[in-house]
């Protein structure tokens, strides 16, 4: 990016097929950030996805552990012998039918803290915040600030009703340009306890869920 050359936007890098990000997310690391789809998803050999959303900041050294890590444990052994060739490589069913949950997913508006690791299968909701050295083994909810080693809930960064509008207003899919210049004051005023005007939202549809600016605290869960 110009003037950051430690931060750049993962689209325009992004070379696999099995791995999708979203305009405007970024990754931040003085050390060759433009390798980050060698460096920072591991053992991806697929067929499982990383799909990431538009408006995510990735800080320094987040990783995402691919499903190609794992072993099968249903065994004598969870060592991968057929990889060593070989007499070894007849038995190649104890590399076949690891376990596995599916692509990992993670949703708009997300930030990452520096170090955070995030396993397979993790399915991390919009606006989630991760903090610094977390290791995210399970899902994270919308909105939720996760923390630790595994990663637990701390709590939500809004009550649930202003998660559910917010969640209406889905501004990250709004059209880039002029609208979005326009209306982004607007949005950030949210945050402000500041009224929401009907205007703003894209959709007839959601206009009446929006009016009512965000609590800045919400109990934890």
């Amino acid at each position: 990016m110009p003037d950051q050359p430690r931060v750049v936007l993962l689209k325009p890098l992004i070379t696999s097929p099995l791995i999708e990000v979203g305009e405007y997310s970024y990754y931040d690391d003085p050390d060759n950030p433009t390798a980050f789809e060698t460096r920072n998803v591991l053992y991806h050999y697929g067929p499982e996805k990383l799909i990431i959303g538009k408006f995510c900041a990735l800080g320094t050294g987040t990783r995402f552990i691919m499903n190609g890590a794992n072993h099968r444990m249903d065994g004598p052994s969870t060592f991968p012998f057929p990889t060593m060739g070989g007499s070894w490589a007849n038995h190649f069913d104890l590399l076949t039918v690891l376990p596995g949950r599916g692509d990992t997913v993670v949703g708009n508006d997300v930030w990452f803290g520096n170090g955070a690791t995030v396993m397979p299968g993790v399915r991390i909701g919009h606006g989630a915040i991760i903090s610094t050295g977390s290791l995210v083994t399970g899902d994270v909810p919308d909105y939720g600030i996760v923390g630790g080693n595994p990663a637990r809930l701390i709590r939500t960064r809004f009550a649930d009703r202003d998660i559910a509008r917010l969640l209406a207003v889905a501004w990250w899919d709004w059209p880039a340009g002029g609208y979005f210049d326009h209306n982004l004051d607007t949005l950030c005023q949210l945050c402000a306890l500041s009224a929401v005007p009907a205007s703003i939202v894209p959709s007839a549809t959601i206009v009446g869920q929006v009016g009512v600016g965000l609590s800045r605290v919400s109990p934890a869960r």
